[in-house]
């Protein structure tokens, strides 16, 4: 406990599944934490169950506006902001390359790459004011291969487009000891793989090594890791959480 006193997060997509799980983790660990979704009834409900320092904002991550807004009122409610996880994202359509619509394509590269970049340019700033931070992007196993049937190009794309901005970002901001790491989860048991397959992983299972579908938390523990300063030494770097998938 309290591997997070004294430090401020902001988690996109936080309403439900993986992003829930984030910030249950962060505010038992002492985090300050400023909870961001589109679901804002669910947001609502969650940060009141949550309690403590935990606050919901209404926010689309794919509106730079709604980003100066966030970090705004994040630094009024809590003073500084050391912490963002990019968590929010989409699977997007299930589309061959040669079926997938300028609509779906631009609408998953919208959730799952433009607002990464939006929410990273955002918190700069004010991690440079702090004089640290640290950035966590949620990109996918789909961001270090794309030979597994996940359900498009765009996803792929934009996944992959996730991991080099961590990179690209950890390199230039390092000597501002602000670090940057991308987490790329496989099978999470979350409402947006239960939305994708069935509740029990599908065909999928045949792919994992351990056999088995993650629960959102053993994500979130990789998360919490490199939010705080236990991995003071690491920047630029993706990190899988995949059961061995990407081992082959």
């Amino acid at each position: 406990m309290g591997r997070l006193d004294g430090k401020v997060a902001i988690i996109t997509g936080a309403a439900r599944g993986m992003g829930e799980s984030h910030a249950r983790i962060f505010a038992r660990e002492g985090a300050k934490v400023m909870m961001t979704d589109v679901r804002t009834d669910m947001g609502r409900a969650l940060a009141a169950e949550i309690g403590g320092d935990c606050r919901f904002v209404a926010h689309d991550a794919t509106r730079p506006s709604d980003w100066t807004s966030v970090v705004a009122d994040t630094e009024a409610a809590f003073g500084k902001v050391d912490i963002l996880v990019n968590n929010a994202g989409i699977l997007g359509p299930m589309a061959t390359t040669a079926d997938l619509s300028d609509a779906g394509y631009d609408q998953v590269c919208a959730i799952n790459q433009h607002a990464v970049f939006y929410g990273m340019r955002a918190v700069l700033p004010a991690m440079l004011r702090a004089g640290k931070g640290s950035i966590v992007n949620i990109s996918s196993i789909a961001g270090i291969a794309a030979n597994y049937g996940f359900p498009s190009l765009a996803y792929v794309a934009s996944k992959f487009a996730v991991r080099g901005m961590t990179k690209a970002t950890a390199m230039e901001y390092g000597k501002h000891n602000i670090r940057v790491n991308s987490v790329h989860p496989g099978f999470i048991q979350t409402p947006m793989m239960v939305e994708a397959t069935d509740e029990g992983g599908g065909d999928a299972l045949r792919e994992i090594p351990l056999g088995r579908i993650a629960d959102p938390a053993e994500v979130s523990a990789l998360v919490l890791f490199l939010a705080s300063d236990e991995s003071s030494y690491i920047t630029g770097a993706e990190h899988l959480v995949d059961a061995g998938m990407m081992a082959h």
